[in-house]
């Protein structure tokens, strides 16, 4: 006869599976939910897997120190019992779970000589242990960041990842910001937008089944802000899904045409426009490689990077972009970036864009290509072009960095210039 396992033990090991796939494996949290959670029925188990492992992930310095201050010998970085007490540790330190659930939900998941080890680290830890508040970013991360940015950027880093940050909401075009924003019970740092509380479920609130909305970070909607009215003139949206720089453009007068490598991201895109009432030629292309034979007025790049500007809200990204994969990213986006340029018309402009905290695929990218094209300059934007609380370097390139609007509550850390021949 089977015993039964505790309830809250699938949940559990779910959210074990979404580590070991982001760790060991080097997965997006979100790209493993589907196999990681595939026997978890509810949606709010499915949720709950998910927040564990996001807070894991957002605090996995501070949990792995209080781990190795509790064991004669350090374990290994992927062995299973440091896994399930990073699990029962953050459950019972950052989301109020009570202490005999937080481990007798993850015992279970270990067998003979591991389950007692961690039962017993577990106990010794929780004696006296707190978590750091803000929680400390990952060693080679936050030496990165003061490298190129400075300490006071990366000590802000640390602050911002402490909770998840407020939603952004893009308006479409048309749309009275102020009453909009009282509608949503939110506030607005610039036309067009609106903020409002994280936790608020987006498709229930006002607007969003009439589509005069969309989710996008404030950093995330200034690429497209630069290239101003349409005027029914044509764009190119390369790696364009799941759509919010499109609807932008779209909403503003632009002929789009987005393209993306991605059909499931596509069928995104295609839904955002269709709740949004806009319209796209929206294809399936490599933006490598794209051409349609007709040259375009603007082309915005949102180049494939580490996306190391959205840690706030997608902690995992801290731990996947390694030296490696960021040089690897940026040798594909020097490539994105000349073909884009190819794409656009003698008198057009051209704008590249990344959400990465890395002047390895920020800086030395445009440097990169200006280097490499005579015929193309920086065209500088103005500190009038740009939402109040952000502003240009000395080139006009804007780089967002960690304490941008600290006091609003934030925003992605972001990388974009604008280009024109000449």
């Amino acid at each position: 006869m089977t015993v039964p396992e505790p309830a809250g033990v699938a949940t559990r090991r779910a959210a074990l599976k979404l580590l070991d796939a982001v760790l060991r494996r080097g997965l997006p949290l979100e790209q493993a939910m589907d196999a990681a959670c595939s026997e978890l029925d509810r949606a709010d188990d499915r949720g709950f897997a998910h927040a564990i492992a996001a807070e894991v992930l957002r605090h996995l310095p501070d949990l792995d120190a209080l781990i190795d201050g509790a064991t004669e010998k350090p374990l290994p970085h992927d062995a299973k019992a440091r896994f399930v007490l990073r699990i029962a540790l953050v459950q019972a330190l950052a989301m109020n779970t009570q202490h005999h659930a937080a481990i007798a939900t993850v015992l279970p998941l270990l067998d003979g000589g591991p389950r007692k080890l961690a039962h017993g680290v577990f106990t010794t830890v929780m004696k006296d242990a707190v978590l750091p508040s803000p929680p400390h970013l990952p060693d080679p991360v936050a030496k990165r960041w003061a490298s190129a940015w400075g300490k006071e950027a990366a000590e802000a880093a640390r602050l911002s990842i402490a909770a998840p940050p407020p939603v952004d909401l893009s308006l479409r075009a048309g749309i009275d910001t102020a009453e909009w924003a009282a509608a949503l019970e939110g506030e607005s740092l610039a036309r067009g937008h609106v903020r409002i509380a994280n936790g608020r479920r987006v498709v229930d609130l006002p607007g969003y089944d009439d589509g005069l909305w969309w989710v996008q970070d404030i950093a995330a909607s200034i690429p497209a802000r630069l290239l101003g009215a349409g005027a029914e003139r044509r764009a190119l949206d390369l790696c364009a899904a799941p759509g919010g720089k499109t609807m932008q453009l779209a909403g503003n007068g632009w002929q789009v045409t987005a393209v993306d490598l991605s059909d499931h991201r596509l069928e995104r895109l295609a839904e955002n426009l269709e709740r949004t009432k806009l319209a796209a030629d929206v294809r399936t292309g490599d933006a490598a490689s794209f051409a349609d034979g007709a040259p375009y007025d603007a082309v915005l790049l949102d180049a494939p990077c580490s996306a190391t500007g959205i840690f706030r809200r997608h902690p995992d990204v801290l731990h996947r972009a390694t030296d490696r994969a960021i040089a690897g990213l940026a040798e594909q986006q020097a490539v994105l970036i000349d073909h884009a340029a190819s794409l656009v018309a003698p008198d057009g402009v051209l704008i590249y864009a990344v959400c990465s905290l890395e002047a390895d695929e920020g800086e030395q990218i445009a440097k990169g290509f200006v280097a490499r094209h005579a015929d193309w300059r920086i065209d500088p934007v103005a500190t009038e072009e740009l939402p109040a609380g952000f502003t240009p370097d000395k080139v006009g390139r804007v780089r967002v960095k960690p304490g941008t609007l600290a006091d609003r509550g934030g925003a992605d850390g972001f990388f974009v210039a604008r280009f024109r021949r000449g």
